[in-house]
């Protein structure tokens, strides 16, 4: 698709490619947040927390453009499209993706897209998925007795001009992260298991990471098609691969029920009105 920009004219705006982390929106950083709030105009994922979007302005403009598998409600062509449309339109366009938007989030497709376009951008990094996920889950990604390196990779495990590199993957001293590879949990089982890895190897599904919502779902590479079709996994969702995931549960801190007392006192809080001395 050939993008369309206004010939003669320069844009009026600029693009803030921001990474909204994982959820949690105290997880948001300083400068995401301080972008967010000057926004004219923001395109959002459909992983963005509602807590996140809550801190959009009344007045901006909201244009949900997210991907979910089955479910995509803009192709990236559209998405593009949007953006550079936009920028010509608006002073401040932000473009809110879930996690980092340089990490399986096509922010480099986008800012190739507005490059060629002429549109001033800006990066800001967000709490990628995997780091996000594996700390509230009590899963270090790395350590020095089990795993010495992390591989982050997607699970759609359908391109075939760039077959998955099973033998890479099954490296028993790595950690294996799996992005967007729930309906796809039988191949990538099978996948690692010819390549050499033990069906014995921990992994864990976390679903709705860092949110008052989240699960967790243990078990053994054996048995990942049937933790993936748990009735109560809820996306989004994260695969976590490797000898680390059996520190899980002596490393767990994250009390979900707790974040939504937490929640709930801090808006008591902010509703108590305090009369002025006399």
């Amino acid at each position: 698709m050939e993008i369309l920009s206004l010939p003669g004219q320069a844009a009026k705006g600029k693009v803030w490619l921001v990474g909204a982390g994982p959820g949690d929106v105290e997880l948001l950083t300083l400068k995401a947040w301080r972008i967010l709030k000057t926004a004219d105009a923001v395109l959002y994922d459909a992983l963005v927390s509602q807590d996140i979007l809550a801190l959009i302005p009344k007045d901006a403009e909201k244009i949900a453009v997210g991907k979910r598998a089955g479910k995509h409600s803009a192709a990236q062509d559209e998405i593009n499209q949007l953006l550079v449309t936009k920028a010509y339109t608006r002073k401040n366009v932000v473009r809110l993706k879930g996690g980092d938007p340089f990490i399986f989030g096509r922010g480099g497709e986008e800012l190739q897209t507005l490059v060629e376009a002429g549109v001033e951008f800006e990066v800001v990094p967000g709490i990628t998925a995997a780091s996000g996920t594996s700390a509230y889950a009590g899963i270090p990604l790395t350590h020095r007795d089990h795993a010495q390196g992390v591989t982050f990779i997607t699970g759609h495990c359908q391109l075939e001009s760039r077959p998955m590199d099973w033998q890479g993957y099954a490296n028993p001293n790595n950690t294996l992260v799996v992005y967007m590879g729930i309906l796809n949990a039988g191949i990538i089982r099978q996948g690692l298991v010819d390549a050499g890895r033990s069906p014995d190897t921990p992994v864990a599904i976390v679903s709705k990471a860092t949110t008052k919502e989240q699960r967790r779902f243990i078990g053994r590479l054996g048995e990942l098609e049937q933790l993936a079709a748990d009735p109560e996994l809820q996306m989004p969702a994260l695969m976590i691969i490797g000898e680390v995931v059996a520190l899980s549960d002596t490393l767990h801190w994250f009390n979900p029920e707790a974040v939504e007392s937490s929640h709930a006192s801090d808006e008591q809080t902010q509703s108590v009105s305090v009369s002025p001395r006399r």
